[in-house]
């Protein structure tokens, strides 16, 4: 008996669906196990680093303002 070509393909994507539920189904494990401190640390660390590269592309203008925050009707 032939197996139609449909049917395979079917098959394989019912075994996708079913392994990328499993790998999202980690993920959201592993995101879960984090206690609220080490949240914190993480944000604190991106932070930081935001920072820092924000350094590096120049200052913020003369007034104080940055430079989305100006507007051109003054």
């Amino acid at each position: 008996m032939r197996i139609k070509w449909w049917k395979v393909a079917g098959l394989a994507g019912v075994v996708g669906v079913a392994a990328t539920g499993v790998l999202v189904a980690r993920a959201e494990r592993q995101r879960r196990a984090y206690t609220p401190e080490e949240i914190r640390d993480k944000l604190r660390t991106r932070h930081a680093v935001a920072d820092l590269s924000g350094q590096r592309h120049g200052p913020a203008a003369k007034d104080g303002t940055s430079r989305g925050s100006r507007t051109s009707g003054n």
